[in-house]
């Protein structure tokens, strides 16, 4: 029987592995059958919601009033074949590519793609991971990406990419006769830092004095964070404070961490790049997967959410330890990479680390006013829960004590979150003009570089390594804290004062453990 093979259809769409995209081509073509009646096949290592999409395709394609000509057979392959292709984002790309191969009448550029999901009537619905997609189609030379609206401001925001948001299969294709006049491309929007909503007002926090001052050290230098106290001494309270007094994220943060929640399924429909700080407290049943990242097809953990953000544990002794023991790696490097046979990916994870955990089982170890019902030895298994290699990852160490009654009760407020994250931003401004990063990042010869001891403050922390047994890493985080300490103060260089107060926060390491 002779064949006739109409022409064959090439357009773009993009897929994700990890939160890095990869444009892929989608190809078509139609022939009539050799025998019997047609159908249409999907090849190039889709997944299931991929093999399903015709059956989405094509009533959205019919109810457009276009010709689907489903008697003869097509093929459509996503290329490269190599990469598995998962979720409802190629809808679009393969009802055009149906559409363009049967008598329809249209011509499709090839600096074009398509992204969204196709509802049966039609309409486009948004997929998770645009941004991650855009940024990779741009860089392969597409100049045009068609979403779904709800999609449209994440796209947006990639420079050199027109980005179109019609509501339906109908309108793309009436848009393409008109080679897209009257389709206006989406204009980016980008929220104002100074109207960013900093979250609760750290003067809503009563006493705790000393507690503020170290999250004030952990904001400006990005340092991880413990804090011990019985129940209701204010921890949880201090912790989610902590993002208001962090800095505004450069528009590169901003890109970072809209990528991850994008691919996370987790950016509210209609918006563009995040500009708050995000804050993940995940409860302390989390898996490991959960909090890392990974499964059979990997997804961001928890600790890549809260890139350039704040990972909040509390009751960390209630972690298992294994899932607990998986964030050192990720903690010390700021990524983290999950091997499988088929790909290596990276995930970001540069977070800071805020912790909190009762002093003992009941919680009430040294509570001014009630007793500890606890013998040494639940207390010691209690808090050999966390290992020593990730208290050393810990730069602060902060006892937060129960408050009395009359300061809970006195009217005047502490410092409010606008006036500390104004001495924390001038303190950051410092480190990023003289080294471009801030303290907790420093390493090696940079570190001694740009922390220089006196004789007297030198003698002194040598004393306390020597006296508290504590590590190298230690060693060089105090001189992190110390440098903090020294740019929030306004000062060149730490001196016996700020290295007193660094060591400071290092003593639980011995007087508690």
């Amino acid at each position: 029987m002779e064949q006739h093979y109409h022409h064959l259809t090439r357009l773009y769409a993009a897929g994700f592995e990890g939160v890095e995209g990869y444009p892929v081509l989608v190809e078509a073509s139609r022939r009539e059958p050799t025998y019997g009646a047609g159908r249409t096949t999907v090849v190039g290592l889709p997944d299931a919601a991929v093999r399903e999409s015709i059956e989405r395709v094509v009533p959205a394609v019919l109810s457009c009033g276009l010709v689907y000509g489903g008697e003869d057979t097509v093929v459509i392959n996503l290329a490269p074949a190599d990469r598995r292709k998962e979720g409802p984002a190629f809808d679009l790309a393969i009802a055009l590519a149906l559409a363009a191969t049967a008598d329809n009448h249209l011509h499709i550029d090839n600096d074009t793609a398509f992204l969204a999901e196709l509802a049966l009537d039609g309409s486009l619905r948004p997929v998770r991971g645009v941004l991650a997609c855009a940024l990779a189609l741009r860089d392969a030379g597409v100049q045009r990406l068609v979403v779904a609206p709800d999609n449209a401001q994440e796209a947006a925001v990639v420079e050199g990419l027109k980005v179109h948001a019609p509501a339906s299969l109908g309108e793309v294709v009436s848009a393409i006769r008109r080679s897209w006049q009257g389709l206006a491309p989406v204009a980016p929007s980008l929220d104002d830092d100074r109207l960013v909503d900093l979250g609760p007002d750290l003067a809503d926090v009563r006493g705790q004095d000393h507690a503020k001052r170290a999250l004030a050290i952990a904001a400006a230098g990005a340092h991880n964070l413990l804090m011990i106290g019985p129940p209701g001494s204010g921890k949880t309270m201090l912790a989610r404070r902590l993002p208001g007094l962090l800095p505004p994220m450069t528009i590169d943060e901003r890109l970072d961490v809209t990528r991850v929640h994008s691919v996370a399924g987790l950016l509210p429909g209609g918006q563009g790049l995040m500009a708050c700080r995000p804050f993940r407290a995940p409860h302390h049943n989390v898996s490991t997967v959960g909090l890392i990242g990974g499964g059979s097809m990997p997804r961001p953990g928890e600790v890549s959410l809260a890139h350039h953000g704040v990972l909040f544990l509390d009751e960390l002794p209630e972690y298992a330890r294994p899932v607990l023991e998986s964030l050192r790696q990720p903690l010390e490097d700021g990524h983290l990479t999950i091997s499988r046979s088929a790909a290596r990916l990276t995930f970001p994870s540069r977070c800071m680390l805020v912790a909190a955990m009762n002093p003992c089982p009941c919680g009430y170890l040294g509570h001014p006013s009630r007793s500890c019902s606890d013998n040494q030895d639940a207390i010691h298994r209690y808090r050999a829960r966390i290992s020593g290699p990730l208290l050393d990852r810990i730069d602060l160490h902060l006892e937060v004590p129960a408050q009395k009654p009359e300061v809970l009760d006195r009217q005047e407020a502490g410092p409010d979150s606008h006036t500390v994250r104004d001495q924390v931003m001038g303190a950051r401004q410092r480190m990023l003009e003289r080294q471009g990063q801030a303290n907790a990042r420093l390493e090696g010869r940079a570190l001694r570089r740009h922390v220089r001891l006196d004789d007297e403050a030198k003698t002194l922390l040598h004393q306390a390594v020597d006296e508290l047994g504590l590590s190298a890493r230690a060693h060089d985080r105090i001189l992190k804290v110390a440098r903090t300490i020294a740019d929030l103060d306004g000062l060149d260089q730490p001196g016996l004062d700020q290295v007193s107060e660094a060591i400071g926060y290092r003593l639980l390491d011995r007087q508690t453990w």
